[in-house]
């Protein structure tokens, strides 16, 4: 009996103790580091592509600055044969620019500002969705690290039991009932390390190529213990909304759609042009020089036009209205998600322990002869499996809690968001 008690406080002890405390949240201890991720962000090609779109809206706001009306000239040189007079030789010379009446010209500027200031909330934005797809694959490649490390040292503790019941057996002293059981064990516990070793490659390797700029430590950081930022969930949710890229983005689009209907309204108006003609027939002897004016006369295409621009403009303004209102949602949504995967860790940490609780009751009572072999595996199984829940609880606490950080641009966005506002 004392050889039996020896052999289950082997098997199981070890197993129950939980890992050792995580630092604290704000060290960032299971997060790459910031200058890494500046740079991963500012080179991954959504983000790369939205910064040429930016060159773009530049050059499309500086010709829109300058404007279409640029100088034509139209010339004609020909030889005319007259009866009886003889030949002479003639020509023509039109010299003519368009000019922007009153008004035009200051609405052109402000959409192409406007379509500047899109372009850049669209690289912000583009940022902020690189930097969710980081944390969700850093992620991804922590939590089954985490998983792999806890069955690693439960397989340890597992083949030492199963080497002491196969001694035992060998010397007549366990049944072997007693050693299916614990290989039984084993080899579940090895299944459960061989999963969890297959994900934590398959997101090292997405992660790695997704990411490249990051150079990745062979085996992952282990996780810390979630908790509420010191600003607090309600800030947060708060500064979601604020600093909301796709707000500006399609308060931007909504701005230029409201100039350019203007601009469109101003357009039923057309430009004149203004030039200078020249001329010399009958070979010189009749010549002259004059000022042309041309004034095109508005029609149904132009106010067609001024319909259409009006009508982009209040679906742009109700676009506006749509994503101010799926910001809303998502900064709610962060929040709730937030606070309840973090009371959730809570909950099943408190259930880990409980279940460690029980595990070490049982393994006193083995010690005592009073509980089986196979009750005592059991409970250890109880208590592995907890662990397993714990952490996947803890991960999913500290998702949440980051994705509401970066969604209020408090974490890997605030200092390096590269939004510039200001018109070219």
């Amino acid at each position: 009996m004392i050889r039996r008690s020896v052999l289950l406080a082997a098997l199981l002890l070890p197993g129950l103790a939980f890992a050792q405390a995580a630092p604290p949240l704000d060290q960032r201890a299971d997060l790459p580091p910031a200058p890494l991720v500046s740079e991963a962000l500012d080179s991954y090609p959504g983000v790369l592509s939205a910064a040429a779109r930016i060159d773009a809206a530049r050059a499309q706001a500086g010709a829109l600055a300058r404007g279409p009306q640029e100088v034509s000239i139209q010339a004609t040189a020909l030889r005319r044969d007259v009866d009886r007079e003889g030949r002479f030789a003639e020509f023509d010379a039109t010299v003519t620019r368009p000019f922007r009446l009153p008004g035009k010209a200051t609405l052109d500027r402000k959409t192409g500002a406007a379509g500047v200031k899109f372009a850049q909330n669209e690289m912000a934005d583009a940022r902020h969705q690189a930097a969710l797809a980081l944390s969700q694959q850093w992620f991804d490649w922590v939590e089954a690290g985490a998983l792999a490390a806890s069955d690693a040292a439960n397989i340890a503790y597992l083949e030492r039991a199963l080497a002491a019941v196969e001694r035992r057996a060998a010397l007549r002293d366990a049944a072997a009932l007693d050693v299916d059981q614990a290989r039984a064990a084993l080899s579940r516990a090895r299944g459960q390390r061989a999963d969890a070793l297959a994900r934590a490659a398959e997101a090292r390797a997405r992660l790695a190529a997704t990411f490249p700029s990051i150079p990745l430590p062979l085996d992952p950081p282990a996780p810390t213990a979630p908790a509420e930022p010191p600003i607090g969930f309600d800030t947060l949710a708060k500064l979601v909304i604020e600093r909301s890229h796709e707000i500006g983005a399609a308060q931007a689009m909504a701005d230029r759609e409201g100039f350019a209907a203007e601009r469109a309204r101003a357009e039923r108006h057309a430009d004149p042009s203004f030039g200078v003609r020249a001329f010399s027939e009958r070979g010189g002897t009749e010549r002259g020089l004059g000022v042309v004016a041309t004034m095109p006369l508005g029609g149904g295409y132009r106010r067609l036009q001024a319909e259409e621009a009006a009508a982009n403009a209040r679906a742009a303004a109700q676009d506006l209205a749509g994503v101010q209102r799926s910001v809303a949602a998502t900064a709610a949504a962060d929040r709730a998600l937030a606070e309840t995967r973090l009371a959730g860790w809570k909950a099943l940490a408190q259930s880990a322990d409980a279940a460690n609780a029980v595990a070490e009751r049982t393994i006193a009572g083995g010690k005592l002869g009073a509980i089986d072999l196979a009750d005592v595996l059991f409970a250890q199984r109880q208590a592995g499996d907890a662990r397993r829940e714990e952490i996947a609880a803890r991960m999913a606490a500290l998702r949440a809690i980051l994705k509401l950080e970066i969604d209020s641009h408090v974490v890997w966005i605030d200092a390096d968001d590269h939004g510039d506002s200001s018109a070219p």
